[in-house]
């Protein structure tokens, strides 16, 4: 983090603008509140990515409510790609002072430069697979694949400086951390996995019980709890080990993976207050 954060620092001079990529299911936890301090006043254009796999409807009030708030925000699922060649125009739009300001001295074809930050997990690479054709930045489902800077050139007259993904030291509370957990922008494996995908089923189970019940073919009781929930899932997919018990191991990483895949269902976890 602190490698990072001082990469951020010393490069934050050399460009025009920052794409901070955050994730559609957590809009506000996948944000890291240490941003601001790092890049100061450069102005900001915000992704909200993986719509794909989040709540329509609930995207549509984050949007809102984003705009409202004064952002300049677009919504991308950059997997497949839809939503991705908003990105030039909502940057040309952000700058166009600037722009106006180059073309003044002469500079009118001048490339914009903008740094792409985000925390680790949100799809930054993928997003930057997109708008670069000629580029392939390495894409896997977890967290610090991309460990260093890269400056990535396009033929959309922006010049993009890709930053690894961020946390900040400490969360402002449990909520935060859990949400991060379950979207893997922390490691799996520094974590209680069968205890974090517990949570997650009580999760699911309390804002979408008829997704959850239907993909792990479940009855539940409006009081079930977190680990029986979790408990009737290992035994339904037959994840037993010697002595009857659950193999919770390999349940948990079933759960969290059908949920990041949004296999259980088009969710979001946080929701505008």
């Amino acid at each position: 983090m602190t490698k990072t954060r001082r990469m951020i620092a010393e490069n934050i001079k050399l460009i025009d603008a920052v794409c901070e990529v955050i994730d559609a299911r957590i809009p506000i936890s996948s944000r890291n509140p240490d941003l601001n301090g790092m890049t100061g006043m450069k102005p900001r254009l915000i992704v909200l990515n993986r719509t794909d796999q989040a709540d329509p409807n609930a995207t549509k009030i984050w949007i809102s409510r984003f705009i409202a708030d004064g952002n300049t925000i677009i919504e991308t699922d950059s997997k497949s790609g839809a939503g991705v060649g908003k990105f030039p125009a909502a940057v040309r739009s952000l700058l166009a002072e600037r722009l106006a300001y180059y073309a003044s001295r002469g500079q009118s074809g001048r490339k914009l430069r903008v740094m792409i930050v985000g925390i680790p997990n949100v799809g930054k690479s993928s997003l930057l697979n997109k708008l670069c054709k000629n580029y392939k930045a390495k894409v896997e489902d977890r967290p610090g694949v991309t460990l260093r800077k890269q400056w990535v050139s396009t033929d959309i007259g922006l010049d993009l400086l890709d930053m690894p993904g961020v946390l900040w030291p400490k969360f402002e509370s449990a909520e935060v951390g859990l949400n991060l957990a379950f979207i893997g922008s922390i490691k799996d494996d520094i974590l209680d996995s069968p205890e974090n995908a517990a949570k997650l089923c009580g999760v699911l189970h309390k804002k979408y019980p008829a997704d959850l019940s239907a993909r792990f073919k479940l009855e539940l009781s409006e009081v079930a709890g977190d680990y029986e929930i979790f408990e009737k899932i290992a035994r339904n997919r037959g994840f037993i080990i010697s002595g009857g018990e659950i193999d919770d191991e390999r349940c948990a990483k079933t759960i969290l993976t059908e949920f990041r895949g949004a296999k259980i269902g088009r969710v979001s976890l946080e929701e505008p207050e």
